[in-house]
């Protein structure tokens, strides 16, 4: 029982780590830097953008707005498993290179990778078609299908990388094949 604790505790505390960086990351950059360190993906900059991106920020609300959809999806996915979970980032990050070699313009923020939470967690449910998971599939797709149109340009703000959520979105999309794939 005690390791069913420990195990549970890892689990919920796992995103709240992960989000330990970029809130680390803002601090620094508001308090030493004025708002001007950011570590985007950039056209024809260092594929270590890839890695930092998701972890930038353009200010706390930018910030604080993907924190807030990070936290209840990341939970969602890992009641399935951490195997889960990593497959989904791993999705984001291979479908932002495209991104980073043939977008014009660099783009940084949680959001792709929330996005490809999301594209996993509305898959996952349609892929596996075991009760469970198409409950959650139907659960997320109501509480968090509002914000789909934004996945298309005409959608999405100015300022707002549209891309990088399409292409999280394919990601967590891919993450889910490959994890219902693996348990058949």
């Amino acid at each position: 029982m005690r390791h069913l604790v420990r195990e549970l505790r890892a689990t919920l505390l796992l995103p709240l780590a992960i989000l330990l960086i970029p809130w680390g990351q803002e601090a620094i950059d508001q308090l030493l830097f004025g708002g001007a360190w950011n570590l985007p993906m950039q056209p024809g900059g260092s594929i270590t953008g890839v890695f930092t991106a998701p972890f930038s920020h353009g200010d706390w609300g930018h910030l604080l707005g993907n924190s807030l959809v990070f936290v209840p999806l990341s939970w969602l996915v890992l009641l399935k498993s951490r195997k889960d979970y990593l497959a989904v980032w791993i999705g984001v990050l291979a479908m932002a290179i495209p991104v980073w070699l043939w977008w014009p313009r660099g783009s940084h923020g949680l959001s792709g990778v929330v996005y490809g939470l999301l594209g996993y967690l509305l898959w996952i449910g349609w892929l596996e078609k075991r009760p469970s998971t198409v409950v959650l599939s139907v659960v997320v797709l109501i509480t968090y299908g509002g914000v789909l149109p934004s996945l298309l340009p005409f959608f999405s703000p100015a300022g707002v990388s549209w891309i990088g959520h399409a292409s999280g979105f394919a990601g967590g999309v891919l993450a889910a094949y490959a994890m219902a794939r693996q348990s058949r």
